[in-house]
C-alpha cells in the first residue's frame, strides 16, 4: 500500500497558516502575554508570606480553620525552598489558561446542550483534542507563537477545553425537564430560563468542569516548561535534563501543594455559588455545631470578615511593595553599568560547553549592567525561538555538521557571530577496560556485550541524527544495536554507573568534554569518516541583534576560549554542583584575573 503523505499535508497547511495568518498569531501573542504579565505582576508583587496569608484566609472562609492553617504551611514551604516566584508564574499560567478556556467552553457547552446537531459535531472534535498527546500541541504552538509562555498557554487551553465543554453540557442537560417546562409555561423567555433556572441548577456540575480544567492545566506545566514557559514546569524540566533529584522533588512537591489548594478551593467555591450546595452546606454546619469539640476547627468566618482580612493584608502587601520599590537597582561593582538594565535573553541546550559558555556570558553581561534571562530548551525549540526573536543569542551551535538541519532551515533569520572554539569531534566512546573494541567496526557482532544498546543524548541533537542515519548504516550496526536517547546528564549518569561497576558501555560523546579527564575512556576510531569533519562551536544571534546591540555583538565576535579554559570552567561547574552554575563562573573568573575585562572590555 502506498504511503499516505499525511505529515507533508499537515506541514504544508501549517506553512500556509503561518504565512497568511501571522497577524492573527501576533495579536493572540500580544493579548495572552498581556494577560499573563498582568496576573503575574499582581501575584508576584506582595511579600510571599503576606500573600500566603491572603490565600490562607480564603481557605479558612471556604473550608475552615484547618484548611487555612495547612494552606499557609504549604505556601510557606514553597517560599522556604526558594520556588515562590516559579510557583506564582505557574499559577499565572494556569489562571490565564483557565480564564480563556472557560470563556470558550461555557458558551460552547450551552450551545451543545440546546442543540443535538452541535453536540454531535462537537463530540468527535473534543475526543480528538483530549486524546491527542499533549506534547504534540507544542509543535505548531512553537511555530506559530515562538517559545515562552504563549505556546504553553495555548497548548493548555486546547488540552483542557474538552472537559469544560462536556461538563457544561452535562450540567444543563441534567436539569429536570419539568422545571424548564414550568418556567416556559409561566412565560419565561429562553434567555431567562437559561440564566435563572438551568445555569443555577447546573452550577455544581459546571464547577466540577472548572476544577477539571484547572487540574489539566496544572498537568501541562511541565510540558510548557519544555518550550520556555518557566515556572515550576521549567524547574522540573531542568531537573529532568540535569538528573537533579533534589530540584525535581522540590518542584514536584510545590506543584502538588498548588494543585491541592486549587482543587479544594474550587470544590468549596462550587458549593458556595450553587443554591443546592449552599443548602447542603448549611445542613452540614448545623450538624457540625451540634458535635462537641468540632466547633473550633470547623469554624469559618463570615464572608465580610474574610473580605476585611484579605483587604487588610492586601493593603499591607501593596504598601510594602510600594515602599520597597524605591531602592536603586543593584549592579555589580566590578564593571561599568553600560547596559542600563536592558534585557537580554540567552537560550542553551543542556550540553556542558553550552551551560559553561551561557552562564559565563550571563555573568559578564550582568557585570556590565544588563538584565539577563536564561532558558534551557531542546535544540529544535532553541533554534525556533532564536529565529522568531524570543531568544537574543545562544553560544552552542555546532556547525557546519551537527546542527546543519537547523542552520539550513533558519539561516536567513539568524546571524552567525563566528566560532569561539574548534575544531570539535563527535564520537562513540567506551571505557578503556573494554578490550578488543577500538573502532566502530569492532562493535559488529558484540551487541550482547553492550546489552544491545548505545546510550545517547537528546533526540533533537544533530549528533543523534548523524548516528542513526549515517554511522550505524556505514558500519552495519542497524538492527543489532538500539540507540537509547534521553539527555546528556542521563547519558553521563549511565556512564558513571557502568564505569563504577566495570560494565561495558558505549555512549555518545564529543571533544572537548570533561568526562575524558574524569574517566579513563577511549574514542572509537572512525576509519570510514561517518561522523564527518570536526565542527566549530558558533555563537548565533537573532537577525538584527548586532545592529541593535553593537557593543555585545563586538564582544561575541571576538569571543574565544582555549581547550584548557573551557574544560577548566566545565570542571569548576561540576565541582560546585547543580544549580550553582553562575557561582561556579564567578569562582573561575576569580582564578583567571583580567579575563572578564578581556572578554567584555569597557
Amino acid at each position: 500500500m502506498p504511503r499516505l503523505p499525511l505529515g507533508e499535508w499537515v506541514d504544508s497547511a501549517v506553512d500556509w497558516l503561518q504565512a497568511q495568518l501571522s497577524w492573527l498569531f501576533d495579536a493572540v501573542t500580544t493579548v495572552v502575554t498581556g494577560l499573563y504579565d498582568g496576573i503575574d505582576a499582581v501575584l508576584s508583587a506582595p511579600q510571599p508570606l503576606l500573600f500566603a496569608g491572603i490565600l490562607a484566609i480564603v481557605a479558612w472562609w471556604l473550608r475552615g480553620l484547618t484548611a487555612g492553617v495547612l494552606a499557609f504551611a504549604g505556601f510557606a514551604l514553597v517560599d522556604s525552598i526558594e520556588l515562590w516566584d516559579d510557583a506564582m508564574s505557574t499559577l499565572s499560567l494556569v489562571l490565564v489558561a483557565t480564564l480563556v478556556t472557560l470563556v470558550i467552553a461555557v458558551p460552547l457547552g450551552i450551545w451543545a446542550a440546546r442543540s443535538k446537531t452541535v453536540s454531535a459535531v462537537l463530540r468527535p472534535v473534543l475526543d480528538f483534542m483530549q486524546t491527542m498527546p499533549a506534547m504534540v500541541y507544542l509543535i505548531p504552538g512553537i511555530i506559530f507563537f515562538g517559545v515562552g509562555v504563549v505556546p504553553g498557554i495555548i497548548a493548555t487551553i486546547v488540552f483542557a477545553l474538552p472537559p469544560g465543554v462536556r461538563m457544561t453540557e452535562l450540567g444543563i442537560r441534567q436539569v429536570d425537564g419539568e422545571l424548564v417546562e414550568a418556567a416556559e409555561a409561566f412565560g419565561t423567555t429562553p434567555r431567562n430560563t437559561l440564566l435563572r433556572v438551568q445555569l443555577p441548577l447546573a452550577l455544581p456540575t459546571i464547577m466540577a468542569g472548572v476544577n477539571q480544567v484547572i487540574m489539566l492545566g496544572l498537568s501541562m506545566v511541565v510540558i510548557a516548561g519544555m518550550v520556555g514557559g518557566g515556572g515550576l514546569g521549567g524547574a522540573v524540566y531542568r531537573a529532568i535534563g540535569n538528573v537533579d533529584i533534589g530540584l525535581g522533588f522540590e518542584a514536584g512537591i510545590s506543584i502538588v501543594i498548588l494543585a491541592m489548594y486549587l482543587d479544594r478551593m474550587t470544590g468549596a467555591l462550587g458549593r458556595q455559588v450553587s443554591p443546592l450546595g449552599r443548602r447542603a452546606l448549611a445542613k452540614a454546619r448545623a450538624a457540625s455545631a451540634a458535635r462537641a469539640g468540632a466547633k473550633l476547627w470547623d469554624h469559618r468566618p463570615q464572608p465580610v470578615t474574610a473580605l476585611v482580612g484579605v483587604v487588610v493584608l492586601g493593603l499591607v502587601a501593596g504598601g510594602m511593595g510600594f515602599l520597597g520599590s524605591g531602592g536603586a537597582s543593584s549592579t555589580s561593582a566590578s564593571g561599568a553599568n553600560t547596559g542600563h538594565g536592558k534585557k537580554i535573553s540567552l537560550g542553551y541546550i543542556p550540553w556542558d560547553e553550552g551551560i559553561a559558555s551561557t552562564f559565563l556570558w550571563k555573568e559578564l553581561l550582568e557585570r556590565r549592567g544588563y538584565e539577563v534571562d536564561t532558558r534551557q530548551l531542546e535544540a529544535g525549540a532553541l533554534y525556533t525561538g532564536l529565529a522568531g526573536g524570543q531568544i537574543d543569542f545562544q553560544t552552542d551551535s555546532w556547525l557546519p555538521v551537527t546542527h546543519a538541519q537547523y542552520w539550513d532551515k533558519y539561516r536567513d533569520r539568524l546571524e552567525d557571530l563566528g566560532s569561539w572554539y574548534g575544531p570539535t569531534s563527535l564520537e562513540l566512546t567506551v571505557p578503556s577496560y573494554v578490550k578488543d573494541v577500538n573502532s566502530l567496526a569492532d562493535l559488529k557482532g558484540k551487541a550482547g556485550q553492550f546489552k544491545g544498546r548505545i546510550v545517547g543524548i537528546e533526540p533533537s541533537a544533530g549528533m543523534m541524527g548523524i548516528l542513526n542515519d549515517k554511522v550505524l548504516k556505514e558500519y552495519g550496526l542497524e538492527g543489532e544495536y538500539k540507540v537509547v536517547d534521553g539527555s546528556t546528564p542521563g547519558m553521563l549518569a549511565e556512564l558513571k554507573r557502568a564505569y563504577d561497576k566495570k560494565e561495558p558501555i558505549a555512549v555518545t560523546l564529543w571533544s572537548p568534554h570533561w568526562a575524558y579527564s574524569t574517566y579513563d575512556l577511549k574514542k572509537l576510531q572512525d576509519p570510514e569518516g561517518a561522523w564527518g569533519k570536526g565542527d566549530g562551536i558558533h555563537t548565533l544571534a537573532r537577525k538584527g541583534f548586532s545592529a541593535e546591540n553593537p557593543e555585545i555583538g563586538a564582544w561575541l565576535k571576538n569571543f574565544r576560549l582555549s581547550e584548557a579554559q573551557l574544560t577548566g570552567l566545565e570542571a569548576v561547574i561540576q565541582e560546585t554542583g547543580k544549580g550553582k552554575e553562575q557561582q561556579a563562573v564567578r569562582t573561575w573568573l576569580d582564578r583567571n584575573p583580567g579575563l572578564a575585562e578581556r572578554l567584555a572590555p569597557q
